[in-house]
This record gives structure tokens, sequence and C-alpha cells, in this order.
């Protein structure tokens, strides 16, 4: 018979499966057993030992505690869930989450912190349309994006300035229902007092400093670093001169752009239109 084990240099998620399954082995303990102690089903920690299953952050959290491994699987867990990212885009992730202030351009789709599950999901379900990505590195991704999401939540929250290529507003991501639902929760962002947004719109036309989008980040030492992507890979910028060149085109973005009030009044306007349409 054979067993049915993961090869650990497949992918971080059959790395973590094979280190549970030893420290499980190690401790003569059924995968029921197992279970039972970290508050999970045996078909959970069967699946998870043989990659066939995503690995949340409690799992990974329960199994460091049940086995006590000082932080072992949820280190596994960390790399595992950032597997699925853009080249780049860790780098940024880590520097996102100890800024004191952030500035972002955003073409095309809502940016993602502002994006709420269902319309991060119906993104990453084309992506998996495409054959682009697995669905389970979409499950990664958009679990991975509400982690990050906390930061707008935090006892000290940075500041954010948001402008939306008029785009964001128009692309229905999702069909009417979940657009619906973004732009509610937009409009329940926009009025917070650490966040502002506003709409690029397209009257702008050439005008517009960008042509891709942008994201600048002030950290606790005061220093900015920038982030852009291509297709197939973000850049975290630290370069003096192009930090200084983006933060003036950033400056002529914001005043060109419409104001917060109108920002607003053109979300709520497009909600409207899209709850005003008659179902099909």
């Amino acid at each position: 018979m054979q067993h049915d084990e993961s090869d650990p240099t497949a992918s971080p998620l059959a790395r973590f499966g094979r280190e549970l399954r030893r420290s499980r082995r190690a401790m003569r303990w059924s995968q029921t057993e197992l279970g039972r102690r970290m508050g999970f089903s045996n078909a959970m920690v069967s699946y998870v030992e043989r990659a066939k299953k995503p690995v949340t952050h409690n799992f990974a959290v329960r199994a460091d505690e049940v086995f006590e491994t000082g932080g072992t699987f949820f280190e596994l867990w960390r790399r595992y869930s950032r597997s699925s990212l853009l080249e780049g885009f860790a780098e940024f992730a880590e520097a996102e989450a100890r800024c004191r202030r952030l500035r972002t351009f955003e073409l095309g789709v809502i940016p993602g912190l502002f994006q709420t599950p269902v319309y991060a999901a119906a993104l990453e379900a084309a992506s998996v349309r495409r054959g682009s990505i697995s669905q389970e590195q979409a499950d990664e991704r958009v679990a991975f994006l509400v982690q990050r999401q906390k930061l707008l939540s935090q006892k000290a929250p940075p500041t954010v300035h948001a402008v939306l290529d008029q785009s964001c507003l128009l692309r229905p991501i999702g069909g009417a229902e979940v657009m619906c639902a973004q732009l509610g929760h937009l409009e329940s962002l926009a009025v917070r007092p650490n966040v502002t947004v506003q709409v690029a719109p397209f009257e702008l036309a050439e005008q517009r400093p960008f042509m891709l989008p942008l994201v600048l980040l002030t950290l606790p030492d005061r220093s900015v670093v920038g982030y852009a992507e291509s297709q197939l890979r973000g850049h975290l910028e630290r370069g003096r001169p192009t930090i200084t060149a983006w933060e003036e085109d950033y400056d002529q973005l914001q005043v060109e752009s419409l104001s917060t009030a109108a920002s607003l009044a053109m979300i709520r306007a497009v909600r409207k239109d899209l709850e005003c349409r008659p179902s099909t």
C-alpha cells in the first residue's frame, strides 16, 4: 500500500503538511487524537497533511500550542500564505503594515485595502477561470487581503489618502449586487476621519500623471517608499529622486481630482444607478 506522502519540495502547503505529519507521528498520536487536541476534525488534519486544503492562521497557531513548537508552524503558515502573492508584494505588505501614512492611486479596481471580501473573491475567481492561479491560491490571496485590512481598524491607524480613477467605480466587478455592496463599503470608509477618498474623473484625460497604480508609504522614521506593479511583478522603490518625482505627481493628482464632497457624491450616484436597475 502506498503512503500518501506529499513532496516537501512541491509547495509551502506540502511542507506544512509534512511537518505536521512528522510531529504527530513523533508524539504517536492518531489524526483523530491530534484533531481533538487542536479543536479540529480528524478529516481536517488529514486534508492538511496531504496538502488538500488551505491552512488557516488559527490552525497554525493551534499546532504550535499543541506541539509547543514556539512558532514553527506559524512561520510555515506565513511563508505558505504569501507564496501565491505577486513577486515583490510580500516586501511591500511588510512596509504597509508599519506605515503611518498611505497614499494610493488605483486604476480600474477598488484599492485592496478598501475591497470587500466578496469583491476581492470575484477578482481572484476571474484569475482562476483564466488559469493564472489555482482556487487554493485565490483563497490564500483573499485571506491575506483580509489580514492586511486590519491596518485600517487598529488602535492608531495610518492616515490614508486614496485617489481612484473613475473607472474603479464603473467597472461592475462581480455584478451589480457585489458592486453595490462594494460602493456602500467605500462610502463608509470615505467618511472616516483618517481616510480621504477622491475620484480622478475621465475629464483629466492625458493630464492624469500616473498611467499605472501606485502606492506611497510614509514609515515611522518618516522615510517614504513607493510601490508599483507590472503584470508580472511588484517593485518597492526607495530611491529618493524617484520618490520625490512620484510625490510631486501625486500632489498634482490630488489638486486635479474631484473634491472629497464631489467624489462622495459620484460614488453615491453610481451606487444608486446600480440599485435602480431592474434585476434580470
